[in-house]
């Protein structure tokens, strides 16, 4: 019976839930935190909110960042269930100039843990495909023994998306959009823009220290774009996109009948694989399979439930799942700049409104 009656109930909570996110995201605007912002919510049935406020569009393009991630994190454990690999193998099984560094797995990787250098600004730009940075990454000393510091890692993303081009035999923009873009859908989400895609793309904005005003930024050198599929953060979506690939995992693996991983596949790369390291931006999260994880729900997760999962991004973007609630909350912005664009101003308004109705 009860339910039944939350079922009931829900329809009228959400003229409220939707008048809340729009005020909410026009007060951000006003205090001059962006100049808009496409706001999504799903629940495991179908989308229950989905709003631009400010000057941007539903089907605006964003340059998601490290919400990359995650989709990576996907295809490696699709191709787990395929027995094309473990994500306890080590890298060298895949990559062998990793015999260099034998005692790092692909779980090092995954969890930010494998102490891996990144490549100098000079070895990013002069690299065509992502096997080109290997040997930037390889040529450094390990920063600490793997598996015994949590430390946001670009390089360990990176070598990634490289084996999953080994393990598949395809490059990694090929597989996903074969493997989950175009099954799922997601019809503006890439690596390469297309020139139709960058009519649509929404020119980031940075504050004016002199001013406080919003002035237009640029992506950051090298995302636009890059000439090949950075794993770390190379994607453009959409908030309607991004949003089927999280519902996907929400219904732990499916959407709309078909299925993209097992269950078991989903609760893996979505529960603490971190162990007890201390990881993330904020305080309370552990780390899955490339997947933040809240431990302890605080601050800006104090409404999301234990073992919520997402991930953000570099401008402000904000995609996390909380499978208790049920829902998948989706925060679209372009803005540079952020002190900390997991803790925003913007992602507290949104998910105050999006989570207390």
């Amino acid at each position: 019976m009860r339910i039944l009656l939350a079922a009931a109930l829900l329809p009228a909570l959400l003229p409220a839930q939707d008048a809340a996110i729009r005020a909410a995201m026009q007060k951000m605007i006003d205090a001059q935190e962006v100049t808009g912002a496409v706001t999504a919510i799903a629940t495991r049935s179908g989308v229950t909110h989905l709003a631009a406020t400010g000057a941007v569009k539903k089907n605006s393009l964003f340059w998601i960042a490290s919400m990359t991630k995650p989709v990576v994190g996907t295809a490696i454990l699709m191709l787990q269930e395929e027995g094309k690999l473990s994500v306890d193998d080590p890298v060298a099984k895949h990559i062998p100039a990793f015999s260099k560094y034998p005692n790092i797995t692909l779980k090092h990787l995954l969890t930010h843990s494998s102490g891996l250098a990144e490549a100098a600004p000079a070895e990013w730009a002069a690299a065509r495909k992502l096997g080109d940075l290997i040997p930037a990454y390889l040529a450094k000393p390990l920063q600490f023994a793997p598996g015994s510091q949590w430390k946001y890692c670009q390089s360990g993303i990176n070598t990634l998306g490289h084996v999953v081009e080994v393990a598949s035999g395809e490059p990694l923009e090929k597989f996903l959009a074969d493997r989950l873009f175009k099954p799922l859908g997601m019809k503006s989400t890439t690596f390469f823009p297309t020139a139709k895609q960058k009519a649509r793309l929404i020119t980031p904005v940075r504050q004016d220290k002199a001013t406080g005003k919003l002035v237009p930024a640029a992506l950051p050198p090298g995302f636009d774009p890059e000439p090949f599929p950075a794993a770390n953060g190379g994607l453009f979506s959409t908030a309607t996109d991004y949003l089927r690939f999280q519902r996907m995992i929400l219904n732990e693996g499916t959407l709309d009948g078909k299925r993209y991983l097992k269950p078991e596949s989903v609760r893996q790369m979505t529960t603490i694989q971190s162990g007890d390291l201390k990881t993330g931006f904020t305080p309370g999260n552990g780390w899955g399979l490339a997947w933040c994880v809240v431990r302890e729900p605080q601050g800006v997760s104090k409404l999301l439930s234990a073992g919520s999962h997402g991930h953000g991004g570099a401008y402000g973007t904000q995609a996390w799942i909380d499978p208790k609630r049920g829902v998948a909350l989706l925060l679209m912005v372009q803005r540079a700049g952020f002190a900390n664009s997991d803790d925003s101003p913007v992602r507290h308004a949104f998910q105050q409104a999006a989570l207390s109705q």
